[in-house]
């Protein structure tokens, strides 16, 4: 006995549209799950009187995660006041969240001459920098 075949398979162009529309609601679905997967942490020590790494650059939602592992008390705090921490003893932690673009410099207040700079910059904006930088010709200076 033999069975007739699905009306789609019968009708190959409905079959090749049928799977396009699949993958474009599969890539809606990804696409909206990434976007709601919790924010990226970035560790930035406190060590030998240093912030390290000294200046990042992060997207924007990116938490970052200061840990003082010095036996001194250290402090974060925003040049624009736009946030700080408490003092901080070895091995004490403040977080904070950067939600928009921008260029935030912080410093240790005990210690001004300990410094940091977070960058903020929308994912899309730094990987088309680091694609234009790669495709600069050699020798010639940026832009």
């Amino acid at each position: 006995m033999s069975y007739p075949l699905p009306h789609v398979v019968t009708h190959p162009i409905r079959g090749v549209a049928i799977a396009l529309v699949g993958a474009g609601l599969f890539a809606a679905y990804a696409a909206a799950t990434t976007a709601a997967s919790p924010a990226k942490s970035i560790d930035v020590d406190i060590t030998k009187f240093a912030f390290a790494p000294k200046e990042i650059t992060v997207a924007p939602g990116t938490k970052i995660v200061w840990t003082n592992h010095d036996d001194t008390p250290h402090s974060v705090a925003a040049s624009d006041k736009s946030f700080g921490s408490k003092g901080l003893d070895t091995d004490d932690r403040f977080e904070h969240v950067f939600a928009g673009e921008g260029d935030f410099s912080y410093i240790c207040t005990v210690h001004p001459f300990m410094n940091g700079v977070v960058h903020v910059r929308k994912q899309y904006r730094v990987a088309a920098e680091a694609a234009r930088k790669s495709l600069r010709p050699p020798g010639r200076a940026h832009a």
